[in-house]
């Protein structure tokens, strides 16, 4: 398939999930207009690049190894990884703009600099990124969408595990945690045969990475009584 062959290469896609919360108050808005274009990956949308030409990863990643996280939250974790790994460059794509903008007011407060954002959805980075440019990559607390008709949203299915598997170098790391035992269920069930292999015994997830920064819905899932789940895959 041509990357520039838009018909094809661009299907048109529906997004589920809320897209915005409150209404951003002025710090953040300042927070867009200003800390948001240093950090920005360029040339990942549609709109800025309809051709879906591939991005010059190693313009970007500049020596250095290249993580992702798909759907950071608030930025928790993604803050923590980029300050504890100064040599790492680390993708984070949030579509939720709330999500957005509580990363950005803690870049500008911390100074980080090893982070690119993207605010979008996360297929729209998968099109663009090379074969075998990612280094390691982060699914943490994804959106459950607990009812049965709507498990095929979940990103653990097939849409987003196959491009993913393609991104992600042979015998690096998927990280996945969630407090959803069906989430767990699905993964356990659609990530190995898109090309990973599971590290931990299945019948044991209860142990967090040694580099592990539990962030507040963590905190929220254990006081609810929720049990923390976490699975390492290897592209295989």
């Amino acid at each position: 398939m041509s990357t520039s062959d838009t018909d094809s290469a661009t299907p048109r896609r529906n997004f589920y999930g809320r897209l915005k919360g409150k209404t951003l108050n002025a710090r953040q808005q300042q927070d867009f207009n200003e800390v948001l274009p240093k950090y920005l990956l360029d040339h990942v949308s549609r709109e800025d690049n309809p051709d879906r030409t591939l991005l010059d990863v190693d313009r970007i990643r500049d020596g250095r190894p290249l993580w992702l996280e798909v759907g950071f939250g608030s930025g928790e974790h993604i803050l923590h990884q980029a300050k504890a790994n100064p040599d790492v460059l680390i993708i984070g794509c949030e579509i939720y703009v709330n999500g957005v903008a509580s990363l950005l007011g803690k870049i500008r407060r911390e100074g980080v600099t090893n982070i690119v954002i993207h605010p979008g959805d996360a297929r729209d980075l998968l099109d663009v990124l090379p074969e075998n440019s990612l280094d390691k990559m982060f699914l943490l607390y994804p959106d459950p969408w607990p009812k049965a008709r709507h498990h095929r949203r979940r990103f653990v299915t097939p849409e987003h595990l196959d491009p993913l598997a393609e991104k992600l170098k042979s015998g690096h790391e998927f990280r996945v945690a969630t407090d959803i035992e069906d989430y767990v269920r699905q993964t356990l069930e659609e990530v190995p045969p898109a090309g990973f292999t599971l590290t931990e015994n299945p019948d044991d997830l209860s142990t967090a990475w040694d580099d592990w920064f539990s962030t507040r819905y963590e905190q929220k899932a254990l006081r609810e009584g929720r049990a923390p789940h976490y699975m390492t895959f290897i592209r295989t």
